[in-house]
């Protein structure tokens, strides 16, 4: 099971690269380590299990203000998406987890940080949009829809027991509409345009939905 991972969130040009290299190395290079050392044996053994948590923004990256976190998912999924089909010939199975909002310390930490950063190299409303918008909607959002660690360990524990282990489990049936927008229309207009009203016109409707 692969479950490293880190958090980004934030204005993108508030963030350094730096920083946005450390994320990329942990969520989606240390994946590709593991890989490169399971998958051999495996291919030797003709059997074997990699299970994968990923995220529900690896499926769509519509979450204002994760545009690295989200990239990094993106690469997990397309990794996977490709590597699977050649792991199939090995009767090697891979499966990926995808959850939604967790409340964990991870989340409060990378919040917390959030409140307290600086955003002075980006434009004042790009800051105010962030502070005042993004982080309280956050906060409703994991208050309404974040599911605890113990409710991800569940879901992951039938994944691997399955006869028939699926390829993506998506933990939070809440978010499987959103997930499906993007399928629903090529053109990628749906999707952009469904997230933006909940963002910018409804996002008083959405808070109060989530209560």
């Amino acid at each position: 099971v692969s479950n490293a991972g880190v958090g980004m969130a934030g204005p993108l040009e508030c963030q350094s690269l730096a920083a946005m290299q450390n994320l990329m190395d942990t969520n989606f290079f240390g994946l590709v380590r593991l890989v490169k050392e399971v998958l051999p044996d495996m291919k030797r053994r003709r059997g074997g299990h990699i299970v994968v948590i990923s995220s529900i923004m690896g499926l769509q990256g519509s979450i204002v203000f994760n545009d690295i976190y989200a990239a990094s998912k993106f690469a997990v999924e397309g990794f996977c998406e490709s590597l699977v089909v050649q792991a199939l010939r090995f009767n090697v199975a891979i499966s990926l987890v995808e959850p939604g909002p967790v409340m964990t310390e991870f989340e409060t930490k990378l919040y917390e940080e959030a409140e307290r950063a600086d955003y002075s190299r980006t434009d004042p409303e790009t800051a105010d949009i962030f502070t005042n918008l993004y982080l309280r909607n956050s906060k409703d959002v994991f208050a309404g829809l974040g599911q605890t660690p113990e409710d991800i360990a569940e879901h992951t524990l039938r994944v691997i027991e399955a006869a028939r282990p699926p390829f993506r489990h998506q933990t939070n049936a809440a978010y499987t509409p959103m997930a499906a927008l993007k399928h629903a229309d090529p053109s990628g207009a749906l999707m952009t345009d469904t997230f933006y009203k909940l963002v910018f016109k409804y996002d008083a409707v959405l808070r109060l939905s989530l209560r």
